[in-house]
């Protein structure tokens, strides 16, 4: 055997328990600070987490006030197309009625000339309406422009 055997287990022995007591006494005082940091470390995640939060809910909002202004002008579009179309619509139609009246004037000329100088047709048909009339009474005004009532009663 060694004669410094017993030196080198006593030392290292010795080595040994002032090891764990440094470790222990190191715990001792890093747990408290490590604590601190990791408390610190969870408030600074909690404050990103919440400002993260914060800006998704702002840019949330954003989106939604654009897109209410962007309906709020299709819906102006629309209705401006709306009354563009009306207001073509309501000329085309005032065209078409002047153009109805052009070919009825047209008619009533066509039919005013033919009716010229043909004075034996304006009596047939004048005498065919009183044939076919159902009893109807015609009232012709006179001087004072009141009408002569019911003359033809007066013979029957």
């Amino acid at each position: 055997m060694h004669p410094n055997r017993h030196a080198i287990a006593f030392g290292s022995l010795v080595f040994l328990v002032v090891s764990v007591v440094l470790i222990i006494a190191l715990l001792f005082w890093g747990w408290p600070k490590y604590k601190v940091y990791k408390k610190e470390m969870d408030g600074i995640a909690a404050l990103k987490e919440a400002e993260w939060s914060k800006q998704i809910l702002i840019e949330e909002a954003k989106a939604r006030e654009q897109a209410a202004l962007m309906q709020a002008k299709a819906r102006v579009t629309l209705a401006q197309a709306e009354g563009e179309a009306k207001i073509v619509q309501a000329k085309a139609e005032g065209q078409a009625d002047i153009e109805r009246a052009k070919a009825a004037a047209e008619a009533n000329r066509i039919i005013g000339e033919s009716l010229k100088g043909n004075e034996e047709y304006l009596r047939y048909v004048w005498i065919k309406g009183l044939q076919d009339g159902n009893g109807e009474r015609i009232y012709i005004p006179t001087e004072a422009g009141l009408p002569i009532l019911e003359a033809g009663k007066a013979g029957k």
